[in-house]
């Protein structure tokens, strides 16, 4: 090879061409149920896929056992149910998880998921060490953007430098926690925002490992090299690429400069990625393929950023969970970005480059101030606690969709260019779209209740006990989670075991004080339909904004509710995990003149009869909406049951639909 070929490509020591090893290719995976989800994983492998990410439905997130009340509606709906080692055992069969880099989406519950993990591997006779992979565990962005945490803060932490303590003993190739900024831009965070909150939470996790002493300095800085990172690749692709870039540049100064760490390799920033859903669109959805690439190359493309693993969505994620197809289709477009293109034979292709170069100091710059605004205030946890970092987030939402609104952020088919041929792609027997069997939850509460049946139910009590007993003492609690696992404690009881202990915790929903940057002519005539109401009725229109159930993505249900404030409505709006007996008693006691409510999770038809059995209950003839991701094919039952509006990612005109409620209690009063 020549040397001028040695320039440009990358050579092992004998000068030969060796191009890069690709990243670990996953989908995001789990529905129905532990057996249904294990049909899929070993399907997926089969088709080349290398690692595992395994999705979790709401309950198993939430810290509920399937047969909860709360749980019914959602048993499996956003991934699979998980209540006992029993699934567990059913989840992986022929599956070997020493081979396995298996990642779980889970916090809440992310040490009971990892004690599971640890009770199936003693008892096939894998040895812990072999055991590869991460538990997200990041409790921080949960209370700002997905709404699966359980606990206060403090215990929070707590429970993650324990499985830092345990893991960095016992498993040392696991990743304990997973610092995800992904869902910050699900909930609209700028590239600056993503940085400085990420990193935050990071300095947040290694500021209370090293309060707790449990490390020598060369075990601390093995911990510190198993933070992992999770992040977020936006359609801006250059701004994207820089930003990742600014990551593994300031976490490198972080991890020397802040916690002294003299290792290279314990700095390396490691991430992996899913890309974008936030700008998926339910329009025509054909369109979102591209976007999907696009935003793939923005972690892939520059080899000093590249990621360590990547998980794309499927373009229809706008409407519904994704079908085996789908999720096939993403992992084929990795597979040619990796094998068929040259990607991996070159060094990086942006060293050099003064506008790379000059975009990732301002966005470090920029970022460095805000995190040190973080840390002056007292670290993550305070600006968790004082509403902070969830008040900044819902303002950069609001802006984002001020823009939409006003077409000064353009998004092709949603407002702009939005004529076009209905996509061949949605035209098969289902729609398009994955739905989970109804029936398939029964399954699931069968192996629950066949588990509680066949289990030793002293040695469950008496670990349940210990537990509780551990976490008042401030003992480590792994040890005594995963005396509960082998016992065959369900997902609720040692979840409630904790509650009793640490209680529960409502975080602030950051809606106070936000505005949207419209004053058109839709935002005049809304207001003034609702200046008639309030005329003729001597009261502003009052709405209850209501999120039922498990699922904690609250971004529509807090759009809304700032939209309605703009427009002059009264607002109550009280954040996320509501059950439809509080959303009816609240509307009641507030005399408000219609419901609203949120649900992306899949089971809004269930919590649509519950509210509706409620209403009847009191009586209360009070209008009510939904907005989600609903396909159009249950549009026919819902209204049945007596919804009076539907709403989906394609109504973006905030004004449009504010106009169309105040119009439905206008002709409508409440009788209550």
């Amino acid at each position: 090879m020549s040397a001028e070929k040695k320039d440009y490509l990358l050579v092992d020591e004998n000068g030969q061409g060796k191009p890069d090893k690709p990243w670990i290719f996953r989908t995001y995976a789990g529905h129905t149920n532990a057996k249904a989800s294990n049909e899929l994983y070993r399907k997926n492998l089969s088709k080349g896929q290398t690692g595992l990410s395994i999705a979790f439905d709401l309950p198993t997130q939430c810290g509920y056992s399937s047969d909860h009340e709360v749980s019914r509606p959602e048993i499996g709906k956003v991934g699979v149910p998980i209540n006992s080692l029993e699934d567990f055992r059913i989840l992986f069969d022929q599956i070997p998880i020493e081979e396995m880099n298996t990642s779980m989406t889970i916090n809440g519950t992310s040490m009971w998921l990892l004690s599971l993990y640890v009770a199936l591997a003693e008892e096939r006779g894998v040895p812990l060490e072999k055991l590869n992979g991460t538990t997200q565990n990041d409790l921080i962005k949960e209370y700002l953007a997905r709404g699966t945490y359980i606990y206060p803060p403090k215990e929070s932490m707590k429970i993650i430098v324990d499985m830092y303590e345990y893991s960095l003993h016992k498993i040392p190739k696991w990743n304990p926690s997973n610092i995800c900024s992904y869902h910050l831009q699900e909930a609209g965070a700028t590239p600056v925002q993503e940085l400085s909150f990420a990193l935050a939470t990071a300095i947040a996790v290694l500021d209370a490992i090293k309060e707790r002493n449990c490390f020598t300095a060369d075990e601390f800085e093995q911990c510190v090299g198993r933070i992992s990172f999770f992040v977020n690749a936006g359609i801006r692709f250059v701004e994207e690429m820089c930003k990742m870039r600014a990551f593994t540049e300031m976490w490198e100064e972080i991890t020397k400069e802040r916690y002294g760490v003299k290792t290279a390799k314990y700095r390396v920033f490691r991430y992996g990625v899913q890309v974008n859903s936030l700008g998926l669109t339910e329009e025509q959805p054909e369109n979102n393929a591209w976007r999907i690439l696009i935003e793939s190359l923005g972690v892939t493309l520059s080899r000093n950023a590249r990621c360590r693993a990547l998980q794309l969505p499927a373009w229809n994620e706008a409407l519904s969970l994704p079908r085996p197809w789908d999720q096939q289709w993403s992992l084929r477009l990795q597979q040619v970005l990796a094998y068929e293109t040259d990607l991996l034979e070159y060094p990086d292709i942006f060293e050099g480059s003064k506008v790379i170069e000059s975009k990732v100091k301002a966005l470090k710059e920029e970022a460095k101030l805000e995190i040190q605004k973080i840390v002056d205030m007292g670290g993550a946890l305070v600006a968790i606690e004082n509403g902070y970092m969830k008040s900044q987030l819902v303002k950069s939402q609001t802006e984002r969709l001020s823009k939409i609104n006003s077409n000064e952020l353009v998004i092709v088919g949603k407002n702009k260019w939005t004529d076009g041929i209905k996509s061949p792609l949605m035209t098969d027997s289902d729609g398009g779209i994955f739905k989970v069997d109804p029936k398939s939850a029964e399954q699931t509460l069968n192996v629950l209740a066949e588990a509680k049946t066949r289990r030793n139910a002293e040695a469950a009590k008496k670990s349940l006990a210990d537990l509780k007993q551990a976490a008042k003492d401030g003992k480590n609690l792994m040890p005594f989670s995963i005396a509960c696992a082998k016992a065959l404690v369900t997902t609720g009881e040692w979840a409630d075991a904790l509650r009793e202990v640490y209680g529960e915790y409502n975080p602030p929903t950051g809606v106070d004080g936000q505005k949207l940057f419209l004053s058109d002519d839709k935002v005049s005539t809304v207001r003034g339909k609702v200046e008639a109401f309030t005329k003729a009725n001597g009261h502003r229109p009052k709405i209850v904004v209501g999120k039922p159930g498990l699922d904690g993505h609250s971004n529509g249900a807090e759009m809304i509710a700032v939209s309605a404030k703009h427009s002059g409505f009264d607002v109550i709006y009280s954040g996320i995990r509501l059950s439809p007996e509080e959303i009816v008693q609240s509307a009641v006691e507030e005399n408000a003149n219609v419901i609203g409510l949120s649900i992306l999770s899949g089971s809004h038809k269930e919590i649509v009869k519950q509210l509706f059995d409620e209403l009847t209950h009191y009586k209360a003839k009070i209008p009510v909406v939904i907005g989600g991701i609903i396909p159009e094919s249950d549009f026919e039952e819902l209204r049945a049951m007596g919804i009076r509006e539907i709403f989906t990612p394609k109504d973006y005109d905030l004004m449009s639909i504010m106009e169309k409620i105040i119009d439905i209690i206008t002709v409508e009063p409440v009788l209550v």
